[in-house]
């Protein structure tokens, strides 16, 4: 007589003991944490390309020879600016961009949108023969306009607010001289982006404070408040300047 095992389904299972479940729910929360741990990682990853990304193609076209296409580039970088201004984590990752050169946004703004340009640099390109009887085409820049000029400012404002080491590179591009002559020879549409900007970049601050004392930059701020019709703005930092001399 043959006796046929029975089968497995039909056994009931052995109850597990204390000590199996407890290493069973150990080793689940184990793995769980793994599977958290990379699922943060991979989002990290992908938000940092994306920070790059932004910043690479917004500081292509604010390096443009146009200033149409250094607009669209400020745009971009400042709405860039503001969304990553909404958490600690974002911020974090625009602070490590600005150690890599390349994606630096401080000296792009002050040698493309706030530099001065003059006759005499386009007239010195005509001049060069070797643009004429040459291969190489001849480059005109596109003087900044108002609304280039404004743009750079807010977002020189958002860099030094978000990045404390923008201060600095603004200082080794000389942003307080810069500013004061744009605060003394352009319009009321840079007036109020220049007097934030201003503020910004001598927040904590000490070389970019001593620069403005260096420009009579409170001699220059109350010649401007003397003005009936100065933006109320240049008074809030007329009154600033005043209590952190």
């Amino acid at each position: 007589m043959m006796y046929l095992k029975k089968p497995l389904w039909s056994q009931r299972k052995p109850e597990p003991d204390a000590k199996t479940t407890t290493t069973t729910t150990a080793a689940a929360a184990d793995c769980g944490s793994a599977v958290e741990e990379l699922v943060d990682s991979l989002q990290q990853q992908r938000v940092y390309r994306e920070v790059t990304l932004a910043l690479r193609t917004g500081l292509r076209d604010a390096r443009a020879e146009f200033s149409f296409l250094r607009v669209r580039g400020l745009r971009n970088i400042l709405k860039f600016l503001r969304s990553v201004a909404e958490s600690d984590s974002t911020i974090d990752l625009f602070n490590r961009t600005q150690s890599i050169p390349q994606l630096q946004v401080v000296p792009v703004l002050f040698e493309h949108c706030l530099r001065e340009t003059g006759d005499d640099e386009n007239e010195n390109r005509v001049r060069d023969l070797n643009h004429i009887f040459g291969v190489e085409p001849l480059k005109l820049t596109s003087p900044a306009t108002d609304a280039e000029v404004a743009l750079a400012l807010r977002v020189l404002e958002g860099c030094c607010l978000l990045h404390q080491q923008s201060t600095s590179l603004a200082h080794q591009h000389n942003a307080i001289p810069v500013l004061m002559n744009i605060l003394s020879t352009r319009g009321v549409l840079e007036q109020g982006p220049c007097l934030d900007a201003l503020i910004s970049l001598m927040v904590d601050s000490s070389s970019n404070q001593m620069d403005f004392e260096t420009c009579n930059g409170i001699m220059e701020v109350a010649d401007l408040i003397r003005d009936k019709q100065v933006d109320e703005n240049l008074r809030e930092l007329f009154h600033y300047l005043e209590i952190t001399k």
